[in-house]
């Protein structure tokens, strides 16, 4: 066990307020999607995780899914995710995550995984292949990739644009202050970069922010405008939620209230999808708020992707 993880393990897990809450509303089509999924054995982050939105995402036919293993390469304070050597290249999986998409019937997937900084290209084929995948075995579903960020190698980054992702996401997390204790294989400028990059593409981009790990409020800001500024689009605001005692201990737990300023914040600066709250995460209802982002743009929505944008307003949402 690392010295770091024995030292957090001296402060008990925290007792969450009350407006940590969350109702299962199961609508038909969620109950529809948990038999297929338990019926025919397939597998989501979603379930497995215990994501208490599971309930409203399911029920827009949006779910998320892990590749590249079970393990990282990368610690960072904050996840859940177990760091050490990973299990040997899976060249298969994304033919497999797409047959489970297009199964699914979903039409909106998040694609997120571990870092693989032990493979020569630090998995981007492995992004790539399952972003064109899931397009060609279920061409009516978008697609939105989580990365790490490949150390900010273009020709990496590349591999991922050129398989035109419905957005490009990477996730900065944290300010820049805590940033090195709480991400130390990552650096907050290549964070923003990769975003960058990715604008520069042609990508719809999107990053998040956690909140109750150590920072001040006046470094939010900071943080929002600094992604605003590298051409960031949609921005997602969470409130920590400590995995187990190993983990970082929660700092503070972010009122509602102040959720809903950052929010306006966010829309201010000129964000063009904003979510915010304590339960909200950076996968969810990303298909609405995509769909939403496209018509702030002026882009035109695929029609078989129109729905999304017609969806029920986020319940974990404030602002």
């Amino acid at each position: 066990m690392l010295r770091l993880e024995v030292r957090n393990m001296e402060t008990p897990i925290e007792r969450k307020p009350e407006w940590i809450r969350t109702r299962a509303r199961m609508g038909p089509e969620y109950r529809q999607l948990q038999d297929l999924v338990r019926g025919e054995g397939l597998h989501t982050v979603c379930q497995e995780a215990g994501c208490p939105n599971i309930f409203e995402c399911w029920e827009d036919r949006e779910a998320t899914f892990l590749i590249g293993g079970a393990q990282c390469t990368r610690r960072c304070d904050f996840c859940q995710i177990d760091t050490g050597r990973p299990a040997d290249y899976d060249a298969d999986e994304p033919r497999r995550v797409a047959e489970s998409v297009a199964r699914m019937g979903l039409r909106y997937a998040t694609v997120t995984g571990v870092a693989r900084d032990d493979l020569p290209d630090e998995g981007a084929w492995l992004y790539a292949e399952t972003i064109r995948e899931i397009h060609r075995q279920a061409p009516g579903t978008g697609v939105e990739i989580l990365v790490p960020d490949f150390t900010g190698r273009p020709e990496h980054l590349a591999q991922v644009f050129d398989a035109g992702p419905e957005v490009f996401a990477h996730n900065v997390e944290t300010v820049p202050r805590i940033f090195r204790r709480i991400r130390p294989a990552f650096r907050y400028e290549r964070s923003l970069d990769v975003l960058t990059q990715g604008r520069a593409a042609g990508m719809i981009t999107k990053s998040n922010l956690i909140l109750g790990m150590g920072e001040e409020r006046h470094e939010v800001s900071t943080a929002l405008r600094d992604l605003h500024d590298a051409g960031t689009d949609i921005i997602t605001v969470t409130q920590y939620l400590r995995p187990s005692p190993r983990h970082l201990p929660v700092a503070r737990w972010v009122p509602p209230q102040e959720f809903a300023e950052i929010a306006a914040e966010a829309e201010e600066i000129g964000f063009l999808g904003v979510l915010a709250g304590p339960l909200v995460r950076s996968s969810y209802r990303a298909g609405r708020l995509w769909a939403r982002s496209m018509q702030r743009r002026g882009r035109e929505i695929p029609p078989h992707l129109r729905p999304l944008a017609e969806a029920a307003a986020p319940a974990q949402a404030v602002g």
